[in-house]
């Protein structure tokens, strides 16, 4: 994804939105689940400060994809440890999702009112909400790639950590350099080896009929 420097600007609240409340819900989801750990670490919180990642922050801004910096948990803390493990992953990104659809209805909203689809300034707002919805819906099909750091990992590395403790060793070891090549692969030479951009077209194409724009 290439960006100006005006697309950018409009790209660094959503991004900053949506990080901070998927860590946040992974936080949230722990602690309900009986782990205080991200309490203690004072992650059960909104502040963006306690969320950014730098590098996965500049990544999202720059290539349209991203991580915040993890939420750290105690599975010992868990009453039923393999499904809570799970349930704490998929919160991340789901909160993404639900974060989509509210940015893609606040657009729908403000669209019923003509200042908003009948003005250019208007019409900007619109555009705005629904280029934060697209945001949020990137992170939510990103983060279930299942390629460490991303929560994608977490839910089959549930499955795989009594089968090979190595094989899990490596991936948390060069996942994160494994996935910086993939998308600089993708960002220089244009090529798709991640099929982010069909599935946020699809959704927002479901969320945009299911809302009703343009009628």
């Amino acid at each position: 994804m290439n960006f100006d420097l005006f697309s950018i600007f409009k790209l660094v609240p959503a991004a900053i939105i949506g990080l901070t409340v998927h860590e946040f819900a992974h936080a949230y989801t722990a602690y309900l689940l009986g782990d205080s750990t991200a309490k203690e670490d004072g992650r059960l919180s909104l502040n963006p400060l306690k969320s950014i990642d730098p590098l996965g922050f500049i990544l999202i801004v720059t290539a349209g994809f991203g991580w915040a910096k993890p939420v750290t948990i105690n599975p010992d803390n868990l009453k039923k440890k393999h499904r809570d493990e799970i349930l704490i992953s998929l919160a991340g990104p789901f909160s993404n999702l639900i974060l989509g659809f509210l940015f893609f209805l606040i657009a729908r909203i403000l669209f019923f009112f003509s200042y908003f689809h009948s003005t250019h300034l208007g019409g900007e707002f619109v555009n705005l909400f629904g280029l934060w919805g697209v945001i949020n819906l990137t992170l939510f099909f990103f983060n279930l790639i299942p390629i460490p750091p991303l929560d994608g990992s977490h839910l089959y590395m549930t499955f795989l950590k009594k089968v090979n403790a190595k094989v899990i060793g490596n991936l948390y070891k060069y996942g994160i350099v494994l996935l910086i090549v993939v998308l600089l692969i993708e960002s220089q030479f244009q090529i798709e080896i991640l099929p982010i951009s069909k599935l946020v077209d699809a959704m927002t194409g479901f969320m945009v009929q299911l809302l009703g724009f343009g009628s």
